[in-house]
Parts: C-alpha cells; structure tokens; sequence
C-alpha cells in the first residue's frame, strides 16, 4: 500500500495544476473562518453570523461539514485529471510495463482518494474545532464531541464521490469531458427526481425512498442542510416549507448506500481497465 500511494503523491506532486488546485481546496476550506467576520444589519442591531449560533457545538459539525462538501469539486478535478494525465503522458501503460498490475493500479488511485478525503476531513475537524472553542456558547466537553458523526458522513462523502469521478476518468480518459458528464449525470438525476416526485409518485415518500439510491442523491442524503435548525430560522421554517419535524441525523442506511457505491465504482474501474486494450 506505501508503494503504490508514494508513486501517486509523487505523481500528483509533481503536476503543477495538481498541486495548485489542492493548495487552492484547501485555501478555500479555511475560508469558513471568514464566515465569523460577516456582519449584517438585524432590526437596527448589527450582529455577525457568529453570533448567530453557527459555530457554537454541536451545531458547527453539521454546518461545516455540509458547506465543505460543496467545495469537493476542486479535489474532484485533481482526480479526474489524475487519470487523464494516465494516457496523456503514456505513465499508465509505462506503470503496466514496470510490473504494476491492472488491480495495483486501481487500488494506487482508490488509496489517494482516501487520503485526500482523509486529509480534508481532519482539516475540517480541526478547523471546527478552533472556531468552536472561540465563538461557540458552550465549550464542555460532553458538547464539544456530540455531532462528530457529521464527520464520518463528510469522509464518505468525499470517498463516494471521488470514487465516482475516478471511474469517470478511466472511463472518458479526458478530464473536461468527464467533468462534463459529471454534470450531465448530476441533471439526470434531477430530471429522475422530478418524474418520480411530480408525475409518478406526486404523494408520499415512495419518490424519496426510491430516489436515495440514486448515486450522487445518495452521497447529498448523508448531511442535509443545516440552516433550518438555527434558533433565529426555526420560527419561519413553516413559511419556508421547512417541516418542523424535518430528520437532520445520519443514518447507518445512508452510509451503507454510499460505501456500496463506492464498491460499485472502484470495482466497475477496475474491469473497464481489464477489458481494455492499452
């Protein structure tokens, strides 16, 4: 396992865009802090979001985690063009020439996906972790670790999704045209959500139940928003549509949905690569 991931951070080193597109991500992480600096006008008072309860425990777990996941597109290219590079520059041929096998191979890239969701996790742990000790109301302990499964949602999130964009890149070989399709496969589904919501099933929660499957709906289900579990938001959640009784925990079921879809990818990028002629 050392072997194959040092080959692929050394690769993923010694890419320029690669490198500045991961020093960006995380550069954009840290921008959650900015957050804490927003002030707004409220009924003649000035007050911040801060003060709003957004980092205060256990809330900060769920805010931070969900408003990270967006920016997964960033690591999401790093991945993509990862393989793209693969067959641009001959290196996945010349790895299978070396002795690297077709298995070895798919595993090296399944392991850096770990270890950027890994490493964005923990900065995102630590990160909370500060802005809660600084804004938040309560600091005891017993409050402070409530609310880490957040965490665990945000590392299977990230494990899914660049799973998916790694198959994409062994599938479509070019990085622009797989985060094309990307984006194509993210309308589809939304174009599957509404045909189940408005014309198939308009009443109850068959659509939702059948549309959790869906892969990127799946990785989405993980941390729902958190906005309307604000103090200050709660109050209009009726005129927002917002149900006062709306689930905001994660699931065992919705983890297993993810992990299985990771298992799909990485297994489907595994046999695309062992059919194809290279």
């Amino acid at each position: 396992m050392k072997r194959l991931l040092a080959i692929e951070l050394q690769k993923i080193w010694k890419n320029k865009a690669s490198r500045l597109l991961t020093f960006i991500y995380f550069i954009l992480l840290s921008f959650i802090v900015w957050i804490a600096s927003i002030n707004f006008d409220l009924g003649g008072n000035q007050s911040s979001l801060a003060k709003m309860g957004i980092f205060d425990f256990p809330y900060i777990w769920h805010f931070n985690t969900y408003i990270a996941a967006y920016l997964k597109l960033f690591l999401a290219i790093v991945i993509v063009s990862m393989m793209a590079n693969e067959y641009s520059y001959g290196t996945l041929k010349q790895n299978l020439i070396d002795g690297l096998s077709k298995k070895e191979f798919v595993l090296s890239k399944f392991y850096t996906v770990i270890i950027f969701a890994a490493a964005s996790t923990f900065y995102i742990f630590l990160l909370s972790l500060i802005l809660g000790l600084n804004y938040s109301a309560t600091t005891e302990i017993s409050v402070i670790f409530t609310g880490l499964e957040y965490l665990l949602a945000y590392f299977v999130k990230l494990i899914g999704f660049f799973s998916f964009c790694l198959l994409l890149g062994i599938l479509i070989k070019r990085s622009a045209f797989a985060l094309g399709f990307l984006l194509v496969w993210y309308i589809l589904e939304g174009i599957i959500k509404g045909i189940l919501n408005f014309s198939i099933f308009p009443e109850g929660k068959t659509a939702s139940y059948i549309s959790q499957f869906l892969p990127l709906e799946s990785m989405s289900n993980l941390i729902v928003e958190p906005f309307s579990r604000l103090s200050i938001v709660k109050p209009f959640g009726p005129q927002m549509g917002i149900s006062e009784i709306k689930d905001y925990g994660v699931h065992w079921y919705s983890l297993l949905i993810v992990l299985v879809w990771t298992l799909i990818f990485v297994y489907s990028s595994f046999k695309l690569l062992e059919k194809r002629d290279l």
